[in-house]
């Protein structure tokens, strides 16, 4: 770990007046930093600031500041958002890590972590030894010549699910963008990760209120059943009524470079039966979509796109088991 030079402001103001990297609870930027794939020379320690609370009141209002186990924790959350933090890390990082933090985690892209290899995401044009290399755990979905790796966050997929917003605030002031409008696509770019400006922080995750959703769930499929990063998962949410599906959220994981909305999924399941022969037609959308979206699996991914169908079927099930037909 090369020096650095650490301060804490207690007040937005001072925060937002210090050039420097934004530390919160440090569990991706400590081990960055200590791998040598960032460098800060200023580390800003935002853990005094007032971006805390829960709020459940007209929708759900997450201050940046909340650890992943505390927001995990509490009744208000819908079970979509509990179950993807859950499904994340460890019990001992999600007591340290922040919400604003896991959504603005880097890729877990070896190559990335690895700084003895060129990645275009730590080295603008160097290349992207993924595209060629052990791709096993990268993406179908949302890739360029330039960059396949995934998106890590599993909040992420349920938040965007959820038609999620950030609050952000700078010097400047404050504006709100939708979560799934945040992240960027690799294109020729992949260092550009999301829609974050210089000296700017998340200080609210604003979730629109959905009473619905408190029939929800997060399936992660992946190598081993705990601390390990998704082959793919599936963020659902149900409405159900007179034994159909009156309305539906379904969000993908795992399989590409952003949180991934699958709106012809959503739109099959809407007005059909809760049997499983209609979830297995509306999930075979799930490959449809990622066709017309432009996927291009690698030669050691491509079961992904089955994967997936799988995955979206799978949460559709454990959701609906006892009112299905």
């Amino acid at each position: 770990m090369r020096p650095f030079d650490l301060t804490a402001p207690t007040t937005l103001d001072a925060a937002l007046a210090e050039p420097g990297t934004f530390l919160a609870g440090g569990t991706t930027l400590v081990d960055l930093m200590k791998l040598d794939v960032l460098t800060p020379r200023r580390v800003v320690d935002i853990n005094g600031l007032p971006l805390h609370g829960i709020g459940t009141g007209d929708g759900l209002r997450i201050g940046a500041l909340e650890r992943m186990s505390d927001v995990a924790a509490h009744p208000g959350v819908y079970p979509v958002i509990t179950r993807a933090l859950r499904a994340s890390a460890s019990q001992q990082l999600r007591n340290m890590a922040t919400i604003g933090g896991n959504l603005l985690q880097r890729t877990r892209c070896t190559y990335f972590r690895d700084v003895s290899t060129p990645c275009n995401k730590r080295d603008p044009g160097s290349g992207c030894p993924a595209v060629s290399g052990a791709g096993r755990m990268h993406a179908v979905l949302g890739t360029s010549e330039h960059c396949v790796a995934t998106h890590a966050s599993d909040l992420a997929v349920a938040l965007v699910a959820l038609d999620a917003r950030l609050r952000l605030i700078s010097a400047e002031g404050t504006r709100t963008v939708a979560l799934a409008e945040f992240y960027r696509l690799p294109g020729s770019t992949p260092e550009v990760e999301n829609d974050l400006r210089p000296g700017e922080l998340i200080a609210e995750v604003v979730v629109p209120r959905l009473d619905w959703a408190a029939h929800s769930t997060y399936v992660k499929v992946r190598d081993r059943a705990s601390y390990e990063f998704a082959l793919c998962s599936a963020a659902v949410a149900l409405r159900i009524e007179d034994g159909q599906v009156a309305d539906a959220r379904v969000a993908a994981g795992g399989v590409a470079t952003v949180p991934w909305r699958l709106d012809a999924v959503e739109a099959a399941l809407r007005g059909g039966p809760v049997t499983r022969e209609s979830f297995e037609a509306a999930a075979e959308l799930a490959a449809a979509e990622l066709a017309a979206a432009g996927s291009r699996p690698l030669p050691a991914n491509g079961f992904k796109v089955s994967l997936l169908r799988r995955t979206v079927v799978r949460a559709l099930l454990e959701l609906t088991e006892g009112s299905r037909a």
